[in-house]
Protein backbone atom coordinates (compact mmCIF):
# COMPACT_ATOMS: atom_id res chain seq x y z
CA UNK A 1 0.00 0.00 0.00
CA UNK A 2 1.05 3.61 -0.53
CA UNK A 3 2.24 5.12 2.74
CA UNK A 4 2.14 8.74 3.86
CA UNK A 5 5.53 9.27 2.20
CA UNK A 6 4.04 8.26 -1.15
CA UNK A 7 0.87 10.29 -1.32
CA UNK A 8 -0.88 13.21 0.31
CA UNK A 9 -4.65 13.17 0.85
CA UNK A 10 -6.62 15.13 -1.70
CA UNK A 11 -7.67 17.65 0.93
CA UNK A 12 -4.04 18.53 1.59
CA UNK A 13 -3.28 19.59 -2.00
CA UNK A 14 -3.29 23.42 -2.17
CA UNK A 15 -5.17 25.32 -4.87
CA UNK A 16 -1.91 26.24 -6.61
CA UNK A 17 -0.07 23.00 -6.01
CA UNK A 18 3.39 22.28 -7.34
CA UNK A 19 3.31 19.55 -10.01
CA UNK A 20 5.12 17.21 -7.61
CA UNK A 21 2.28 17.64 -5.08
CA UNK A 22 -0.28 16.83 -7.75
CA UNK A 23 1.83 13.83 -8.73
CA UNK A 24 1.57 12.48 -5.20
CA UNK A 25 -2.21 12.91 -5.29
CA UNK A 26 -2.30 11.01 -8.59
CA UNK A 27 -0.32 8.27 -6.90
CA UNK A 28 -2.97 7.88 -4.21
CA UNK A 29 -5.70 7.41 -6.82
CA UNK A 30 -3.52 5.16 -8.95
CA UNK A 31 -2.93 2.83 -6.03
CA UNK A 32 -6.65 2.40 -5.50
CA UNK A 33 -7.07 0.92 -8.98
CA UNK A 34 -3.81 -0.91 -9.70
CA UNK A 35 -3.84 -4.07 -7.59
CA UNK A 36 -0.95 -5.58 -9.55
CA UNK A 37 1.56 -3.31 -7.85
CA UNK A 38 -0.05 -2.81 -4.45
CA UNK A 39 3.05 -4.12 -2.68
CA UNK A 40 5.18 -1.30 -4.11
CA UNK A 41 5.43 2.38 -3.37
CA UNK A 42 5.90 4.69 -6.38
CA UNK A 43 6.85 8.21 -5.36
CA UNK A 44 9.08 11.19 -6.14
CA UNK A 45 12.66 10.42 -5.18
CA UNK A 46 14.30 12.08 -2.22
CA UNK A 47 17.99 12.42 -1.41
CA UNK A 48 18.01 9.08 0.42
CA UNK A 49 16.76 7.31 -2.71
CA UNK A 50 19.50 8.46 -5.06
CA UNK A 51 22.04 5.70 -4.43
CA UNK A 52 19.40 3.05 -5.03
CA UNK A 53 18.10 4.81 -8.14
CA UNK A 54 21.62 5.19 -9.53
CA UNK A 55 22.28 1.48 -8.96
CA UNK A 56 19.14 0.51 -10.91
CA UNK A 57 20.12 2.80 -13.78
CA UNK A 58 23.73 1.66 -13.98
CA UNK A 59 22.79 -2.01 -13.77
CA UNK A 60 20.38 -1.45 -16.67
CA UNK A 61 22.85 0.29 -19.00
CA UNK A 62 25.46 -2.38 -18.34
CA UNK A 63 23.23 -5.48 -18.37
CA UNK A 64 20.34 -4.64 -20.72
CA UNK A 65 21.90 -2.10 -23.06
CA UNK A 66 25.38 -3.54 -23.07
CA UNK A 67 26.91 -0.07 -23.45
CA UNK A 68 28.08 0.48 -19.91
CA UNK A 69 28.40 4.03 -18.63
CA UNK A 70 28.97 6.54 -21.45
CA UNK A 71 29.51 10.09 -20.11
CA UNK A 72 27.87 11.92 -23.01
CA UNK A 73 24.74 9.80 -22.68
CA UNK A 74 24.53 9.07 -18.97
CA UNK A 75 25.61 12.19 -17.11
CA UNK A 76 22.22 12.37 -15.37
CA UNK A 77 22.84 8.97 -13.81
CA UNK A 78 25.95 10.24 -12.04
CA UNK A 79 24.18 13.33 -10.65
CA UNK A 80 20.42 12.66 -10.64
CA UNK A 81 19.84 15.36 -8.03
CA UNK A 82 21.07 18.11 -10.35
CA UNK A 83 19.31 16.57 -13.35
CA UNK A 84 15.91 15.87 -11.82
CA UNK A 85 15.45 17.00 -8.21
CA UNK A 86 16.59 20.61 -8.44
CA UNK A 87 14.76 21.87 -11.60
CA UNK A 88 11.10 22.47 -10.74
CA UNK A 89 9.83 21.12 -14.07
CA UNK A 90 11.83 17.89 -13.82
CA UNK A 91 11.18 14.85 -11.67
CA UNK A 92 12.64 11.49 -10.74
CA UNK A 93 10.36 8.72 -9.49
CA UNK A 94 11.32 5.56 -7.68
CA UNK A 95 9.48 2.31 -7.18
CA UNK A 96 10.27 0.89 -3.75
CA UNK A 97 9.49 -2.65 -2.65
CA UNK A 98 8.17 -3.73 0.74
CA UNK A 99 11.68 -3.95 2.15
CA UNK A 100 12.51 -0.38 1.17
CA UNK A 101 14.73 -1.19 -1.81
CA UNK A 102 14.56 0.91 -4.97
CA UNK A 103 13.62 -1.52 -7.74
CA UNK A 104 12.49 0.85 -10.48
CA UNK A 105 12.98 4.39 -11.75
CA UNK A 106 11.34 6.85 -14.10
CA UNK A 107 12.43 10.40 -14.91
CA UNK A 108 11.22 13.39 -16.88
CA UNK A 109 12.92 16.58 -17.99
CA UNK A 110 12.18 19.55 -20.23
CA UNK A 111 14.98 18.89 -22.74
CA UNK A 112 13.83 17.86 -26.17
CA UNK A 113 15.87 15.54 -28.41
CA UNK A 114 18.96 17.22 -29.80
CA UNK A 115 20.19 17.22 -33.39
CA UNK A 116 22.64 15.71 -33.84
CA UNK A 117 22.57 12.82 -33.05
CA UNK A 118 18.78 12.67 -33.43
CA UNK A 119 17.07 13.42 -36.77
CA UNK A 120 16.57 17.12 -37.41
CA UNK A 121 12.82 16.86 -37.97
CA UNK A 122 12.37 15.07 -34.62
CA UNK A 123 14.35 17.75 -32.77
CA UNK A 124 12.32 20.50 -34.44
CA UNK A 125 9.02 18.81 -33.68
CA UNK A 126 9.83 18.32 -29.97
CA UNK A 127 11.64 21.47 -28.78
CA UNK A 128 13.08 21.93 -25.32
CA UNK A 129 10.80 23.70 -22.88
CA UNK A 130 7.58 22.49 -24.50
CA UNK A 131 8.52 18.79 -24.51
CA UNK A 132 8.47 16.45 -21.55
CA UNK A 133 11.10 13.83 -22.34
CA UNK A 134 10.64 10.55 -20.49
CA UNK A 135 13.89 9.01 -19.38
CA UNK A 136 15.29 6.15 -17.30
CA UNK A 137 12.10 4.10 -17.10
CA UNK A 138 13.86 1.03 -15.74
CA UNK A 139 12.70 -1.87 -13.56
CA UNK A 140 14.92 -4.59 -12.14
CA UNK A 141 14.35 -7.94 -13.94
CA UNK A 142 12.95 -9.76 -10.92
CA UNK A 143 10.27 -7.07 -10.49
CA UNK A 144 9.13 -6.82 -14.11
CA UNK A 145 5.75 -7.83 -15.54
CA UNK A 146 3.96 -6.51 -12.45
CA UNK A 147 2.74 -3.23 -13.92
CA UNK A 148 5.52 -1.12 -12.43
CA UNK A 149 6.80 0.45 -15.67
CA UNK A 150 3.27 1.39 -16.72
CA UNK A 151 2.62 2.86 -13.32
CA UNK A 152 5.82 4.91 -13.44
CA UNK A 153 4.84 6.27 -16.86
CA UNK A 154 1.35 7.11 -15.61
CA UNK A 155 2.84 9.16 -12.80
CA UNK A 156 5.29 10.91 -15.14
CA UNK A 157 2.50 11.87 -17.54
CA UNK A 158 0.42 13.16 -14.64
CA UNK A 159 3.36 15.33 -13.59
CA UNK A 160 3.77 16.67 -17.13
CA UNK A 161 0.06 17.45 -17.45
CA UNK A 162 0.02 19.23 -14.09
CA UNK A 163 2.97 21.40 -15.12
CA UNK A 164 0.81 23.13 -17.73
CA UNK A 165 3.71 24.08 -19.98
CA UNK A 166 4.36 20.82 -21.76
CA UNK A 167 2.68 20.31 -25.14
CA UNK A 168 3.95 16.77 -25.76
CA UNK A 169 5.69 13.82 -24.17
CA UNK A 170 8.54 12.22 -26.11
CA UNK A 171 11.04 9.41 -25.67
CA UNK A 172 13.32 7.19 -27.67
CA UNK A 173 14.15 3.57 -27.04
CA UNK A 174 16.51 0.86 -28.17
CA UNK A 175 14.35 -1.81 -29.82
CA UNK A 176 17.01 -4.45 -29.24
CA UNK A 177 16.15 -4.40 -25.51
CA UNK A 178 13.64 -7.17 -24.89
CA UNK A 179 10.10 -5.86 -24.48
CA UNK A 180 10.99 -2.17 -24.84
CA UNK A 181 9.50 -1.48 -28.26
CA UNK A 182 6.28 -3.40 -27.59
CA UNK A 183 5.80 -1.60 -24.28
CA UNK A 184 6.10 1.87 -25.76
CA UNK A 185 3.97 0.98 -28.78
CA UNK A 186 1.21 0.04 -26.31
CA UNK A 187 1.26 3.61 -24.95
CA UNK A 188 2.07 5.90 -27.86
CA UNK A 189 2.95 6.06 -31.53
CA UNK A 190 6.18 5.97 -33.51
CA UNK A 191 7.28 9.32 -34.93
CA UNK A 192 10.51 8.03 -36.45
CA UNK A 193 12.11 4.60 -36.75
CA UNK A 194 15.81 4.94 -37.51
CA UNK A 195 16.00 1.33 -38.62
CA UNK A 196 14.21 2.44 -41.79
CA UNK A 197 16.93 4.92 -42.70
CA UNK A 198 19.31 3.88 -45.51
CA UNK A 199 22.16 3.13 -43.10
CA UNK A 200 20.04 2.37 -40.04
CA UNK A 201 20.85 5.59 -38.18
CA UNK A 202 21.39 4.89 -34.48
CA UNK A 203 18.93 2.01 -34.68
CA UNK A 204 16.58 3.62 -32.16
CA UNK A 205 12.85 4.28 -32.31
CA UNK A 206 11.34 7.67 -31.40
CA UNK A 207 7.91 7.82 -29.75
CA UNK A 208 5.30 10.42 -28.83
CA UNK A 209 3.08 9.61 -25.84
CA UNK A 210 -0.19 11.55 -25.37
CA UNK A 211 -0.21 13.34 -22.03
CA UNK A 212 -3.56 11.72 -21.29
CA UNK A 213 -2.52 8.24 -22.48
CA UNK A 214 -3.01 6.70 -19.05
CA UNK A 215 -5.71 8.99 -17.65
CA UNK A 216 -8.25 6.18 -17.60
CA UNK A 217 -5.69 3.89 -15.99
CA UNK A 218 -5.18 6.41 -13.18
CA UNK A 219 -8.79 7.39 -12.49
CA UNK A 220 -10.37 4.01 -13.13
CA UNK A 221 -12.92 5.45 -15.54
Amino acid sequence: MITETCARPVADVPDRAHPRDLLMDQGARLNAYDVQVHEYCVRPAGPDDLDGARAVMLDTVYRDFGTGYVPRWHGDIVDPAAAYLVPARHTLLVAVDGEGHVVGTGALDSRGPLHPPNPRHVAERYPSGATAQLRRVYVRPEHRRRGLARRLVAELLAFAAADGGYRAAYLHTDPSVEGAEAFWRSLGHVVHDERQEPEGGQGIVHFAIPLNALTLHITGR
